[in-house]
């Protein structure tokens, strides 16, 4: 295998997550990856399937629709999540097609999620997304409105399975993942959705359960 074959490049992924979590005395078992899908065709997410990899991340709904029926024929075991922002009247296709949400982050959203829900009998994992950073062009919550949001959320009977960030660009990232990990052990959540490419094995050192990695796996788009 070489470096830019699809296998070798999922298998040296996983080897640095699990490197990652040995510094940290962490199981690497503990960390899903997800491989981000977006931009690519079918035919550039095959050989991953093929590698091994079941679950995949798309940031648009209607990209993955036209996507993942297929790929899910052939392979029923895939996991699809959401990794990017949702528009209240996208909810009851993002609950249908996704098995998770990373995108939860105001008011509006709970209620549409609730009755997408409600009307589909599906029940996708959600994480709430922080702004972490306090980005003014970013989407996520405010640290200060998260536990108003949760309580929100928890009181829709939505299953919050954790908090999602993204971190400024250009900067070192743990000390926002670091907060991210306090923000959740303070709500009382186990989920993290941090990290990608270019700094998922420093997510994984600081609590990390989800990774959301494109290029390191499919390449430069």
């Amino acid at each position: 295998m070489t470096a830019d074959d699809p296998a070798a490049r999922l298998a040296e992924t996983h080897a640095r997550i699990a490197r990652a979590a040995a510094t940290a005395n962490r199981s690497a078992g503990a960390v899903t990856l997800v491989a981000v899908s977006k931009t690519h065709p079918v035919d550039a997410i095959r050989p991953l399937i093929a590698a091994g990899q079941r679950v995949f991340g798309e940031n648009r709904v209607q990209e993955a629709q036209a996507k993942w029926p297929e790929l899910r024929t052939e392979t029923p075991d895939l996991a699809l999540h959401l990794v990017g922002q949702l528009q209240s009247n996208k909810a009851e296709d993002a609950v249908a097609l996704f098995d998770a949400i990373h995108a939860l982050d105001r008011p509006s959203l709970v209620s549409a999620l609730a009755r997408a829900m409600d009307r589909t009998g599906r029940r996708p994992a959600l994480f709430v997304q922080v702004n972490i950073g306090a980005e003014a062009q970013k989407g996520g919550c405010a640290i200060a409105d998260l536990p108003a949001l949760l309580a929100a959320a928890r009181a829709a009977d939505l299953p919050v399975a954790g908090l999602m960030c993204v971190p400024p660009a250009g900067i070192e990232a743990a000390p926002y993942f670091a907060l991210l990990a306090k923000l959740a052990r303070d709500n009382g959540l186990a989920g993290l959705s941090m990290g990608m490419s270019g700094d998922f094995e420093t997510a994984v050192t600081l609590g990390a359960t989800h990774v959301r990695v494109g290029t390191a796996l499919f390449g430069a788009r």
